[in-house]
């Protein structure tokens, strides 16, 4: 007899005494109903293994060996299954970047494809970060997947209509399967999977897709296919939407439009990604959001975190209806991999998934290789606990390779004698992955994977040229990261948690200061919110105020300079300067060149003082070695404890 043992479980013993945990779509379904159950990952961004490349040593909190073993015991617990990827799978990790920098020969497939293939995932899409490596070695990639990938709104070119676009992958694929209902009879059903990507693609990767591919808006898209797909005989619709959550007005080309797509008729199951979130939680709420059973508009849906830090799961319950099937309810749950005890401890709640290890065992040897090749020393630690607060070390040693770089490069052209700036920002900071997502490079030799950890993503570096009238305007986009601070008030908060890190651009070689007490002149979008704001303040360069008529040139990467994150004076054309050669590349050959590295922040941005107001804002606990090397920068910095999810909180007065 079975037991139900929650709204998600029912416990059948057998024979024996042999127990099997069921679904209740599962346990319920009569002849003629059938439960399908949907496995979904998002974001993996080449983390295969549960090993941290940074810091070289195991992790208990990704990878998807760690993932699969949740998906092999829920695939056993249903009747049907699906398994799917939501996109950016592809660059991510050192593992990434030494398969595409000549790891990977002619033929080879891929590790991140490898262990995908391990797993035996049914179908996928594409994530913005699958263009980083470029087109072509994309198209190597995917080759060797034993799955198809799809998207249907990435195109060669555009036509009138979508059904007339000259797409790049097929728009969406129908799964012919076997069904097997409650009385045990397996019945044929077609499930079609359709996949989008965020059409900022083209802005985010110009170097590698301007002139040669379009995208389409996502829910445009998805209103000209689904109909398509259904009357080519799809009982069942599952929407790969590489995009997050966003339920503010519907906007053309919205970068996160999973909960508009959500109110287009034909979707069955929703699977989202693109913002490293989660969903089914409390870290959404609008009209039609219903995190008890994960709905969004009365669709089921999942965001799975990322780097496998989750399997999300929608269990479907479909029901026979002459020759084909519908949809009569479902639901959808997220599965992590870990947690946190009452210390903050990370524990483990899974096994590694045996098949994905050994198919990637070979790369995994070879990428410690790679990151572990020293390129020079340093003589100060270079770290990134208080970089959203204070200037910091980690972003300077980019900012001092950019320029210099930048400054050999413009010798002889039009630019030189301009003042050569740098923008760099800290992109493990914030937060967002967790207490131990930090750059944490101690005294010593410096090898690749130091290199890798300062300086995350594959970017390419650029040069743009702008006035002082756009350099403030650029401070004070950045500026935003900050939440608005009354004076003289205690204990506020400091960090707006929706602000990434990787917008928080410090520009070295200028002098400013950050006046709290301002609103943000720019939302979180980048646009103008309030024309009388003004948070950057004394901007000066060589001790003299900046003049707004007067130019600079500002070293950058590809992606700011196009106009990633929207900031002004970099949306491409500004640009006068497109280097052959990656930032993180530039990193090493500054590093090399100079031998031994004296990293040192020289305090060029600090917050102007708030009549004696005090905030609060939190960061790795690892902080609280560094914490008197802060406080010798001028920071007025207190620990006061710790804090929800690992972290600890501290306290600066202004």
């Amino acid at each position: 007899m079975p037991i139900i043992l929650s709204r998600r479980a029912v416990l059948l013993t057998g024979a024996a005494g042999a127990v099997t945990l069921l679904h209740p779509f599962t346990a319920r379904a009569a002849a003629g109903q059938a439960h399908l159950r949907i496995l979904a990952t998002t974001d993996l961004h080449c983390n295969i293994r549960p090993y941290d490349y940074y810091a070289d040593k195991g992790a208990d909190t990704l990878g998807l060996a760690r993932t699969a073993t949740i998906l092999d015991r829920l695939r056993a617990e249903a009747a049907n299954s699906l398994t799917v990827d939501n996109g950016d799978y592809l660059q991510g990790n050192p593992m990434g970047d030494w398969a595409a920098h000549g790891g990977m020969a002619e033929g080879d497939v891929h590790p991140v494809i490898a262990g995908m293939n391990a797993v035996g995932y049914d179908a996928g899409t594409l994530g913005n970060h699958e263009f980083n490596y470029g087109v072509p070695f994309l198209e190597r990639v995917n080759a060797g997947a034993t799955f198809p990938i799809v998207c249907a709104n990435f195109a060669r070119t555009l036509g009138a209509t979508p059904a007339e676009d000259d797409l790049w992958a097929k728009p969406y694929v129908l799964l012919e399967r076997g069904l097997t209902d409650g009385a045990g009879q397996t019945h044929p059903v077609r499930i079609g999977v359709i996949g989008f990507v965020p059409p900022q693609i083209l802005q985010w990767d110009r170097a590698n897709l301007e002139g040669r591919f379009e995208v389409r808006d996502i829910v445009e898209a998805a209103e000209a296919w689904l109909p398509a797909m259904r009357a080519a005989g799809a009982d069942v619709v599952v929407a790969l939407c590489h995009s997050g959550i966003d339920t503010a007005e519907r906007q053309p080309m919205m970068e996160n439009a999973a909960y508009h797509l959500a109110r287009v008729p034909g979707i069955d199951a929703l699977i989202t990604g693109h913002a490293h979130s989660t969903w089914p939680s409390d870290a959404y709420e609008g009209e039609g959001m219903d995190p008890a059973t994960g709905r969004i508009h009365g669709v089921p849906a999942v965001m799975a975190g990322f780097w496998g830090s989750h399997l999300g799961v929608v269990d479907l319950m479909l029901t026979r209806d002459g020759d084909r099937w519908r949809v009569q309810e479902g639901e959808a749950a997220l599965h992590p991999i870990a947690k946190r005890d009452e210390a903050g401890k990370t524990v483990a709640l899974v096994g590694d998934y045996a098949p994905a290890m050994a198919a990637t065992e070979a790369a995994h040897a070879a990428t410690l290789d790679y990151i572990r090749a020293e390129v020079g020393r340093t003589d100060a630690p270079l770290h990134s606990y208080f970089a959203l607060v204070a200037d910091d070390p980690s972003v300077q040693i980019v900012s001092l390779a950019q320029s210099w770089y930048v400054a050999q490069l413009l010798k002889g052209t039009e630019h030189e004698g301009l003042p050569i700036l740098s923008a760099a920002a800290p992109f493990k900071a914030g937060g967002r992955g967790g207490p131990d997502y930090y750059t944490d490079v101690p005294v010593g030799p410096v090898a690749i994977r130091n290199v890798s950890d300062l300086y995350l993503y594959p970017n390419t570096l650029c040069a743009v040229r702008i006035s002082g009238a756009q350099l403030k305007d650029w401070l004070e986009r950045s500026a935003g990261a900050f939440h608005q601070v009354k004076a003289g008030v205690a204990d506020q908060p400091l960090l707006n948690p929706d602000f990434r890190s990787y917008n928080f651009d410090v520009i070295d070689g200028v002098t400013y200061r950050i006046d709290l007490t301002q609103p943000s002149r720019f939302d979180m979008e980048g646009a103008l919110a309030d024309e009388g704001a003004h948070r950057i303040v004394d901007l000066a360069w060589n001790g003299q105020p900046v003049r707004p008529e007067q130019e600079f040139v500002v070293a950058t990467n590809n992606y700011r300079a196009a106009g990633g994150g929207d900031f002004t004076g970099a949306d491409g054309s500004t640009t006068i300067l497109q280097a052959p050669d990656a930032n993180r590349d530039v990193v090493v050959r500054y590093i090399q060149d100079q031998g031994t590295i004296h990293p040192s922040a020289d305090a060029n941005w600090t917050f102007a003082s708030a009549g004696g107001a005090t905030v609060l804002f939190q960061t790795g606990p690892r902080a609280m070695v560094y914490l008197e090397e802060v406080r010798a920068r001028g920071l007025a910095l207190d620990h006061v404890g710790p804090a929800e999810g690992g972290f600890e909180t501290f306290r600066i007065t202004l």
